[in-house]
């Protein structure tokens, strides 16, 4: 089989599900194709580009990536197909899930016998987006200091690579309560609380007031530091400069961007734009 016949795709883990199901439907039609699907955090899937890995798609959950770390020597060119929002997600058994609600959510989760999670905001937009989900919660609830308590509670080995992997602990019991995507929640059929708009991170009728939000990141060069401010979720995809299967990854992008690819997109939890 030559690389022509071969499509790569490197996406964020939120996106698994998705980017396999549009996979499907392409191979469906020419099933001669390969088609090889490698997800991990989208940070860390933009650092493994630049570090030399060769893909045909990129498919992430932050349009900022391509600007910040890609552009414009990898991309020239992405498309932004989706939204979603942040909620926090539990099962049946998760601690203190019957009496949890979007006006104390925060009690709950600070309690000593409550374990929750979040994604490492160097690695997958969710973990910076959940940071600044907890900023944007100290100033709408009124409770000064709970940005720190919160993250004091989430450290160490409740800080996950990819918010996928998190969902997956969620599911099995093993983490009471994560900061997830809808969609990840959706994928996995876990229970979620849904938001407040203005700290969800869903609209841009909230816009400026996520931008108070505030994280800093390792950045594009080794040792240095970023900042970056709180802005509506988005997904987007691109056909990287030097792909290898240009032809297969058009295919696959115009795909993802048809009315066929949006309806799988909406099954899957995201909302397609």
């Amino acid at each position: 089989m030559n690389n022509q016949q071969t499509l790569r795709i490197l996406h964020a883990g939120a996106l698994r599900k998705p980017v396999a199901e549009c996979a499907k439907l392409l191979q469906g039609a020419q099933p001669e194709i390969d088609i090889q699907l490698e997800s991990y955090g989208s940070r860390a899937c933009a650092r493994q580009v630049r570090e030399g890995k060769v893909v045909d798609i990129l498919a992430l959950a932050d349009p900022m990536l391509f600007e910040e770390l890609l552009g414009p020597e990898y991309v020239d060119k992405y498309y932004i197909f989706a939204n979603d929002q942040i909620v926090l997600a539990y099962n049946d058994f998760s601690k203190g899930s019957v009496e949890i609600t979007a006006q104390n959510w925060f009690d709950v989760l600070l309690k000593e016998e409550v374990t929750f999670g979040r994604s490492n905001q160097n690695l997958d937009p969710c973990g910076y987006r959940t940071l600044m989900v907890w900023q944007l919660a100290e100033q709408y609830y009124g409770r000064p200091g709970l940005f720190r308590q919160l993250d004091q509670r989430c450290r160490g080995e409740l800080v996950y690579p990819k918010s996928y992997d998190l969902a997956s602990d969620v599911l099995m019991g093993k983490v009471d309560y994560a900061f997830e995507y809808l969609c990840v929640v959706n994928q996995f059929g876990l229970r979620s609380l849904s938001l407040p708009e203005k700290i969800n991170l869903s609209t841009p009728t909230h816009a400026d007031y996520y931008k108070q939000a505030t994280v800093s990141l390792q950045g594009k060069n080794s040792g240095e530091m970023i900042t970056i401010s709180g802005a509506p979720i988005e997904f987007a995809i691109a056909i990287l400069k030097n792909a290898e299967s240009p032809r297969l990854a058009k295919h696959f992008l115009d795909l993802i961007l048809s009315r066929d690819g949006q309806q799988l997109l909406e099954d899957c939890g995201l909302i397609p734009y």
